[in-house]
């Protein structure tokens, strides 16, 4: 790795990640509107999303007060963006917990009910995922240079670009889990700053009566905020329970190799004493407040009769729990049902796929597609045959290229001891090992955008290997470059020409057919 490179000037740290996730913005926020429609499941998280701030809770959209029921939707709502829910009863069981679509929702409250208002939070916090990854990354590595390369690589990921432009919860959840990440990394470098400057007082004899257990860290407030960021991450999707507890699990493996780094003789024992105590608090704790906070909504509004099995304990009263805990176990039964319905989900869909195929993007989803006649949506004579279409497809290359990375980064962890490619792979193994136990459940490989940052980041790690320390020979620095180099170029050059089916242009049949590389592309 190049771990040393000096600063382009000063503030470079700052501002050249900003001059990354303003390009990665722009394409982004690029005529967001269009598809100009609700495409795949923004059908459910559109809707639910504005029900949100109407009732506090997920509110049916069936019309049954008509002989033939149907959704009623974004494109019957009046000019003054009111909603009109005909419904009897109302609650509506609901597979997610609410956060991702109370921050769709802000969207559409901000922008209206309307292709940019639902996708325009999505837009953001994308955006927003590059500017965090590229100072996580400089962070992690030591140097700015990487740092832009980590954003670049993120704001030139095609599924990275696509769920940043759709109101899909898993776009938000992947924003949360960064966030906790990279607080994690702040609160590893603070704790270890204070564990030297103990050592240092402690060389010049001053001994602040700790024993062999180091000195305790006071408060850690970034490790807090990994914990409401990754709280966050849950109450969007259930499975963001195993980010907490890998990256738990992992603050405290940085602690103990930093006691250890600075002498502390029994740091296991020093760790379970002074530190896992309040990691736990900080991490799983909080994680769970923040999941039962985030149904405020519809704990506390209970007009229409509530949410969905909002008064279940009412029905079914206990012998054991007091009557105040009943909304907890309402909620209880609750999320039993989600994790029930998402565990043993196994409805056959086409764009289904196994987990070990999403390194290879073996099977990715079309969020749209259409095939235009002559004289629609751009479809010209001299086209002949048009297709458009939305694809949920990584950058080959990029993927590729990480997927190829991994053996690499356990080479660092098991035979150089590297921390940054152990936390790496903690990233990727909490973000796709729980789904090969639901391999037989229906399950899509735009979940894989969990993990994607740490796939960058891997990809980062090893075009720094490539590219050389800043002390290697000049041919070697040549070289390096020009690989490191061309690997970047490519990856950018391979966005442009996907660029068409990432955002539903309208182009020659022929044109697409040549852009399905793999017969499981189609």
């Amino acid at each position: 790795m190049p771990p040393f490179y000096p600063e382009f000037f000063r503030g470079a740290g700052w501002i050249l990640p900003l001059v990354v996730t303003v390009v990665g913005g722009v394409l982004r926020f690029w005529n967001l509107v269009w598809p100009n429609s609700l495409i795949f499941d923004e059908t459910y998280y559109a809707k639910d999303a504005w029900s949100m701030y109407v009732y506090g809770w997920e509110h049916s959209w069936v019309d049954s007060n008509t002989a033939n029921p149907k959704l009623v939707g974004p494109g019957t709502m009046g000019h003054n963006g009111a909603a009109s829910f005909n419904c009897n009863p109302c609650q509506e069981f609901v597979a997610h917990p609410p956060v991702g679509k109370w921050v769709i929702g802000a969207g559409e409250q901000f922008w209206g009910l309307n292709p940019v208002g639902w996708r325009l939070m999505e837009a953001l916090l994308g955006t927003l995922a590059i500017y965090i990854i590229a100072r996580a990354a400089r962070r992690m590595f030591r140097s700015t240079l990487m740092g832009c390369v980590a954003g670049l690589l993120l704001a030139f990921d095609g599924l990275a670009f696509v769920m940043a432009r759709t109101a899909l919860l898993d776009g938000v959840q992947m924003f949360f889990i960064l966030g906790g990440f990279a607080a994690l990394l702040v609160d590893r470098d603070k704790a270890r700053a204070r564990l030297a400057d103990w050592r240092e007082e402690r060389g010049s004899g001053v001994l602040l009566g700790m024993g062999e257990r180091g000195p305790g860290l006071g408060l850690r407030p970034w490790r807090l905020v990994a914990g409401l960021s990754l709280g966050l991450a849950t109450a969007t999707k259930w499975n963001g329970v195993f980010f907490v507890a890998v990256f738990a699990l992992l603050s405290v493996a940085w602690d103990r190799g930093a006691r250890r780094a600075v002498g502390v003789r029994r740091p296991s024992l020093a760790v379970l004493l002074r530190d896992v105590p309040r990691a736990f608090v900080a991490l799983p704790v909080t994680a769970v407040f923040v999941f039962v906070a985030s149904y405020a909504g519809w704990f506390f509004d209970t007009a229409n009769g509530g949410g969905y099995n909002r008064f279940w304990a009412n029905a079914h009263p206990s012998n054991f729990w007091p009557t105040w805990t009943d909304p907890l176990r309402s909620l209880w039964n609750y999320v039993d049902q989600q994790y029930g319905f998402n565990a043993n989900l196994q409805s056959p869909h086409p764009y289904q796929s196994n987990p070990w195929s999403w390194f290879v993007l073996g099977r990715p989803v079309a969020f749209y597609y259409e095939a235009p006649k002559t004289g629609q949506q751009g479809c010209t004579p001299s086209m002949g045959s048009c297709s458009a279409e939305v694809l949920a497809l990584g950058n080959p290359l990029l993927w590729w290229l990480a997927t190829a990375a991994i053996v690499f980064l356990f080479w660092r962890w098991i035979g150089r001891r590297d921390w940054r490619a152990a936390a790496i792979l903690a990233g990727i193994a909490a973000g796709v090992v729980p789904w090969l136990w639901y391999a037989q459940r229906t399950i899509f490989s735009f979940y894989a955008i969990a993990f994607l940052p740490f796939m960058v980041l891997g990809a980062t790690m090893a075009i720094g290997s490539i590219l050389g320390r800043a002390d290697a020979s000049p041919t070697r620095r040549v070289w390096g470059s020009a690989v490191a180099g061309t690997l970047v170029v490519g990856i950018v050059a391979l966005f442009a020409y996907f660029y068409p089916i990432y955002t539903g242009q309208t182009i020659p049949y022929t044109d697409w057919s040549n852009h399905m590389w793999l017969p499981s592309w189609i």
